[in-house]
């Protein structure tokens, strides 16, 4: 278990927390006032509460304020997922989209455009829950069989595994059913275009369930990093904690990929930086994470807007263009803590 902190670590902490509030805060900024047309900072604040009629109320409460609140959600979602898994596993490269969750909220809404009829963003949402939900169910069942159960070599392989048939699934159905390709095609880059409250209003419920769940297990992943047998002997029920921290992984995920698709490398990189800021504690990374989850998504965002105007590069081109760079460091790293 982790050693108890000093009173000037913990200090540390909450001062480093609360420089991650304020780049949350100016995250939220950016990404409210900064887009093909650019408002003051004065002018967001009166769109945003004192209303009226101008283009900036327009821009700002309608248009702007529904993407950011899922940026803010897709972004919590995915870096606490990604940072429950790799404790899991404990494996650094461990990710939604590793393991092949991702691509299992991915090849369910391939199946609801395909076979299903569905072409809304509301629409896609319950499919990709639920496709994320039975990947993580298969991966952790095919990791459970034979000797010594799911460990975490064994996740990491029926993941990479299910992942990969997945792809071929997906890839399958819309060779056959070309109408489909052009509509999955834009959903599956990643990206928070035309996310409006409804979609907000409809994963609320999911993240707050999966947050709850992940935080639950903080200290059993603490445990679980020194070794199966030592969180045993610290108390821990291990199988409890990978079954409840796996089962807010998911619904974080599904629910996070169903409102803006598949954003590569936040869930990667994210728990990296959470640990590089506070430390393993996952007490303090989990929530740390779920801070500066959000920052990368709404920064790639509002980049993705003004690069290339008037048309705009989908979030998770951005993220992936970012996350490259960083997971060669990664590899290029000595040693990598999980």
């Amino acid at each position: 278990m982790p050693v108890k902190p000093k009173p000037r670590m913990r200090s540390r902490r909450l001062v480093l927390t609360a420089l991650a509030v304020l780049a949350l805060l100016l995250a939220v900024l950016f990404s409210l006032a900064v887009g093909s047309r650019a408002f003051a900072p004065s002018e967001v604040v009166a769109a945003l509460f004192h209303g009226g009629g101008g283009d900036a109320v327009q821009v700002v409460r309608f248009l702007r304020l529904p993407r950011t609140l899922i940026g803010l959600m897709v972004g919590a979602a995915l870096a606490l997922a990604g940072t429950v898994m790799q404790g899991l596993t404990r494996n650094p490269i461990a990710d939604p989209g590793i393991l092949g969750i991702s691509q299992g909220a991915s090849a369910a809404v391939v199946a609801a455009i395909a076979f299903a009829g569905v072409h809304t963003l509301t629409g896609y949402v319950w499919f990709a829950f639920a496709g994320a939900g039975i990947a993580s169910v298969v991966v952790y069942g095919i990791a459970t069989r034979g000797r010594g159960g799911a460990t975490p070599v064994k996740l990491a392989l029926s993941g990479a595994a299910i992942n990969a048939l997945l792809v071929s699934v997906s890839m399958a159905i819309l060779t056959t059913k070309a109408a489909a390709l052009d509509e999955f095609r834009f959903w599956q880059v990643g990206s928070l275009t035309g996310r409006d409250a409804a979609v907000a209003a409809q994963i609320w419920p999911f993240l707050l369930v999966g947050a709850v769940l992940v935080l639950s297990v903080a200290r059993g992943l603490d445990a679980l990093a020194l070794g199966e047998d030592v969180a045993r002997g610290l108390g821990q029920n291990v199988a409890t904690v990978r079954i409840v921290g796996g089962l807010g992984a998911t619904v974080l995920t599904g629910a996070g990929v169903a409102a803006a698709g598949p954003i590569a490398f936040v869930g990667l990189a994210v728990p990296h930086l959470a640990r590089a800021v506070v430390g393993g504690d996952h007490r303090w990374m989990l929530p740390m994470a779920a801070l500066l989850g959000p920052v990368i998504v709404l920064v790639a965002d509002t980049v993705g807007r003004i690069v290339f105007p008037p048309s705009e590069v989908p979030a998770g081109v951005m993220t992936a263009l970012i996350g490259v760079p960083f997971l060669v460091t990664l590899v290029r790293r000595r040693a990598v803590a999980a």
